[in-house]
């Protein structure tokens, strides 16, 4: 007789979002309530746990750091793992992960568009898109992914391109992957090999990092408040990392590390001007270019490096090297 196998372990994480949420009786609007069951995916050892149930404006570093220590317990029992979340704040959150996780099983980060009671809800056919992602052996070894609409995301590259659309999800290059269902088969392609990564393993993630934003005629409005007050800053700044003349002078002035990403969709920051407060001029007033992050995973890089004790050279050398 042949060995029976052992079916696949999978953990679902619900942490709230539009993914969990109805119209409250009360008539306040949509909250975070009842999160979806997995749908059709039998065979499969389902673990579920819910360490929050919030919509995902209220998510704070803080449970991010919850989240990652929770994967890490549940990772030796399981195959894959997936986390729903509001789309708000998910590419935060998957980006956080990504610099946090070091385990060897694929996690996948999902929510929705739409609620519970509306005709077009997207939860439950993005839970099991997901659900499938995390289980193929091809996620492995490309740290936490994120599935919304059948596209297949890095976590270092996605970001929310629409308010309200279904397939809300993009980012420069674009999707890594595709998955597609046909009946019950599941068919999972990947378009990118996986890359190399650097986790970390910060003391805390209590350190302030404020992001100040870059815009015509700016002269620094908000600056010397936020760099007394915070650890660290980033400046979404104009194009390839410019900023105001006005700028350069209080760059030059701060000690704390100060990283430079771009306002614009996609991209990278390039000190390529040699003007008061070009990118070449930033760069050599001790700024930090973000490489292609966008301002707010370049804060999220920011607060684990400060986290962990790194000093601005050291921080600078991470951004540098694209060490994440």
């Amino acid at each position: 007789m042949p060995a029976m196998s052992t079916p696949p372990r999978l953990a679902v994480i619900h942490t709230g979002g539009t993914i969990a949420s109805r119209p409250s009786p009360d008539g306040r609007g949509l909250t975070p309530q009842q999160p979806p069951s997995l749908p059709g995916l039998g065979g499969v050892q389902v673990t579920d746990a819910q360490p929050f149930n919030l919509p995902s404006p209220h998510v704070t570093p803080a449970h991010m750091g919850q989240l990652a220590a929770l994967i890490r317990d549940l990772a030796p029992a399981h195959d894959g793992v997936v986390v729903t979340h509001g789309t708000d704040t998910l590419e935060e959150t998957a980006f956080a992960l990504h610099l946090l996780l070091d385990v060897p099983i694929p996690v996948v980060l999902t929510g929705s568009m739409r609620h519970a009671e509306e005709v077009s809800w997207d939860g439950p056919a993005n839970l099991l898109d997901a659900a499938h992602v995390a289980l193929h052996a091809s996620s492995r070894g490309r740290g936490p992914l994120v599935v919304i609409g059948g596209d297949i995301f890095d976590a270092r590259t996605v970001t929310k391109i629409h308010t309200t659309a279904v397939d809300a999800f993009g980012g420069y290059p674009g999707p890594i992957g595709r998955i597609d269902r046909d009946g019950t088969r599941a068919r999972v392609h990947y378009f990118a090999m996986p890359e190399p990564r650097a986790t970390y393993h910060p003391a805390h993630l209590t350190s302030r990092v404020d992001i100040l934003y870059a815009y015509a005629g700016w002269t620094g409005e908000g600056y010397a408040g936020a760099a007394a007050q915070a650890d660290g800053l980033v400046i979404a700044a104009l194009g390839t990392g410019n900023l105001p003349a006005e700028l350069l002078p209080l760059i030059q002035a701060t000690e704390k590390p100060v990283v430079i990403a771009t306002r614009t969709h996609a991209g990278p920051v390039l000190p390529v001007y040699g003007y008061a407060g070009g990118g070449a001029t930033l760069v050599a007033a001790g700024a930090i270019p973000a490489s292609f992050l966008n301002a707010h995973k370049a804060r999220l890089l920011l607060l684990i490096l400060l986290g962990q004790g790194l000093s601005r050279e050291q921080i600078a050398a991470v951004f540098d090297r694209d060490e994440f």
